[in-house]
């Protein structure tokens, strides 16, 4: 790791998730990168009005970034945008700061998820479009719970393995998974078998799956968040959207 951490590294694949300044004028950067996964690096001079770093280092914009050093915080040395995708707007925009604030809250500095970085940048692209913002979502989640080692059981019930069928009731186990709904019980989470059906294959066309999984995902992200709030959630939320 200290090798890892010490070295330059070039031409990284990377999208910025955060930034905030420091000192006069330079900015400390959260990014996630696709092989080394979340960083923070200092960007010495970037709120200078000359300096190249200036109007590059944009959210849902893909970058090559170029760092060294070591420690907590590494320095950025330069930081190129690759274009290709449209400027977030409206919900999208909302939505995209969303999966930002997820991947700052759940993931650990310098740990790579080459998958997740490929779906960040593939939702990122439809946050982009504005359409099937739910869905995006949903998928997104659900993929980033599964390379954090909460993977959902989705087709087989808890306890006895048997498979869920698409016309029962269920409710979820949070790190167990399905449980039929028994006569006379109202859970706060209801699923048809139908939806953890559909929701295990990513499979969003269905309005009842897509309301339904919404509450399921909300409840599982809020479980293993903890006592972490998610700002941007509740914005949506408000929305509508999420």
């Amino acid at each position: 790791m200290a090798d890892s951490q010490t070295k330059r590294h070039e031409a990284e694949p990377a999208f910025v998730l955060h930034s905030y300044p420091y000192r006069e004028t330079s900015l400390i950067v959260e990014v996630f990168t696709r092989h080394y996964g979340r960083i923070g690096l200092v960007a010495k001079g970037a709120r200078r009005p000359k300096s190249a770093l200036r109007g590059t280092l944009l959210a849902f914009q893909p970058l090559l970034v170029t760092w060294g050093g070591k420690g907590e915080l590494r320095g950025l040395y330069k930081a190129e945008w690759q274009g290709g995708i449209p400027q977030l707007r409206g919900i999208g925009l909302m939505s995209g700061f969303y999966l930002n604030e997820l991947l700052l809250k759940f993931l650990q500095r310098d740990d790579a998820h080459e998958g997740l970085f490929d779906l960040y940048a593939e939702a990122v692209t439809a946050l982009s479009m504005n359409s099937k913002i739910s869905a995006t979502l949903r998928r997104f989640e659900k993929f980033l719970l599964g390379e954090l080692g909460y993977a959902l059981t989705l087709d087989r019930e808890a306890g006895t393995n048997k498979v869920v069928e698409a016309g029962a009731s269920y409710t979820y186990i949070v790190e167990k998974g399905p449980a039929r709904i028994e006569p006379g019980n109202s859970p706060e989470i209801q699923l048809s078998g139908k939806t953890l059906l559909d929701l295990a294959c990513d499979n969003y066309e269905d309005a009842v799956t897509l309301a339904q999984s919404k509450l399921l995902m909300r409840h599982l992200v809020g479980h293993y968040l903890g006592s972490k709030t998610l700002h941007t959630r509740q914005l949506l939320v408000e929305l509508q959207q999420i």
